[in-house]
């Protein structure tokens, strides 16, 4: 009978009639608690936590399994986690599933080296397991790992090269290799085992985008959304899909899905915050970057960006201060020489501190621009300007205005005073 209820179910899925697949599906957990396959499609179904509180679930060990999984997908990584550790100390402290799946959160939150550490932990324990390894070998393929990512390849070929897991790790490969074509075409085998597993659909799109076929990348980020309208990385590639094809506004749409799915994803915010730009909206991209530096700045991008709107929009004082930031944090993180943009920041700041007279901060800022190349020639321009200057007697203020120590409140920027910027320390 139960099984009855879950064929129902997908049928009334396919026909988009929601409310009654829910029911239904509902209905069979109440028949067969322990069926995890009713699980999962009521789980497909949920959109949103609001949806869970009129649902009357069985109480049963299986429902706490399903809270955490729904909230995993749901992006709500504490409450999944509290859920895990409550299972692990109620006796599921052995269980894999349990390991892979705060794997997977942890992944969701791109906390890189947990998420490592707990599938090598999933591994020693069970070699010959397959489930969850494409997740692994996305964690290898960021942090271009190519010999782990090539031995994960090989061992799952050989436990078993008709899974769709192993189709997906295997076009990882030749993905990380950019041999596209190739992974391409593993991801497809890949959905010809199973049309609906969704991170094929995703790694396809993303395949296409890079061989330039923005047509069949559209076509498969749609199938991704299709399967699953939680996947966000579906609709952010829809995004930059339409950002290539010059609509705006198309592609604004789409991150805007996105972020209501991974509202504290910074990638997100500043992928908006850059098509509000292209709009000319440019308040509300200074929103987005703003937000994005505050809720932890993945890609060390927001600042530069603020601060260029800033410029934009007449207000050199919060500029100079969001570059100040933003090269205090990128030596903070002893990452300097990846990021081409300290040399924007080292000459527009010495070129704010040269408007205020500070010949001594603005002469810093310029000897910085002439160890990079694309500002090099401005430095040293600015360096004579600044010599021929101190010749002619003109003195240095004693103080920078106020105003150019702070953040001015009101306009999504910070209002308390950031600490001089020990530029001297600095070496790129």
């Amino acid at each position: 009978m139960n099984h009855l209820y879950i064929r129902y179910g997908v049928v009334l899925r396919k026909l988009d009639l929601i409310k009654e697949a829910i029911d239904v599906f509902v209905e069979a957990t109440h028949s067969l608690p322990l069926h995890w396959g009713a699980w999962l499609e009521l789980c497909n179904l949920i959109t949103d936590k609001e949806m869970l509180k009129p649902m009357v679930l069985p109480s049963t060990w299986m429902k706490e399994f399903f809270l955490a999984h729904i909230y995993t997908e749901l992006q709500l990584i504490e409450e999944a986690l509290q859920k895990y550790q409550n299972l692990i100390d109620a006796g599921f402290s052995k269980s894999t599933y349990i390991i892979s799946q705060i794997a997977v959160a942890y992944h969701n939150v791109r906390d890189i080296d947990r998420a490592l550490t707990l599938f090598n932990e999933l591994r020693n324990q069970d070699p010959y397991r397959i489930e969850n390894m494409d997740t692994l070998s996305n964690l290898l393929y960021v942090r271009n790992m190519k010999p782990e990512l090539s031995y994960l390849a090989h061992n799952l070929c050989e436990i078993d090269k008709y899974r769709v897991e192993t189709c997906c790790v295997i076009g990882n490969y030749y993905s990380l290799r950019s041999q596209h074509e190739k992974a391409a075409l593993y991801f497809q085998r890949a959905l010809k085992l199973n049309p609906r597993y969704l991170g094929a659909w995703t790694l396809m799109g993303h395949e296409y985008m890079e061989m330039k076929n923005i047509s069949a990348a559209i076509q498969a980020y749609r199938h991704a959304i299709e399967v699953n309208k939680r996947d966000y990385r579906a609709w952010y590639g829809l995004g930059q899909t339409y950002e290539i094809l010059k609509m705006p506004f198309y592609c604004l749409y789409y991150y805007r899905r996105a972020h209501q799915l991974r509202p504290n994803d910074s990638r997100m915010l500043i992928a908006l915050g850059e098509c509000y730009e292209k709009l000319s909206q440019l308040a509300e991209a200074k929103k987005c970057y703003w937000r994005a530096f505050s809720v932890g700045d993945v890609e060390k991008m927001a600042l530069v960006k603020l601060a260029k709107i800033h410029e934009q929009m007449g207000e050199s004082d919060q500029a100079a201060q969001c570059y100040i930031k933003y090269v205090q944090d990128i030596c903070d993180c002893g990452e300097i020489l990846e990021h081409h943009e300290m040399s924007t920041a080292f000459r527009a700041l010495a070129q704010y501190y040269f408007k205020c007279k500070r010949w001594d901060e603005s002469s810093v800022c310029a000897q910085k621009c002439c160890d990079y190349n694309d500002t090099r020639e401005e430095g040293k321009a600015l360096l004579r300007q600044i010599s021929q200057l101190r010749n002619q007697g003109e003195a240095s203020p004693t103080t920078i205005p106020a105003e150019s120590r702070t953040f001015v409140p009101g306009v999504n920027t910070p209002s308390a005073k950031v600490p001089p910027l020990n530029l001297s320390s600095i070496t790129p």
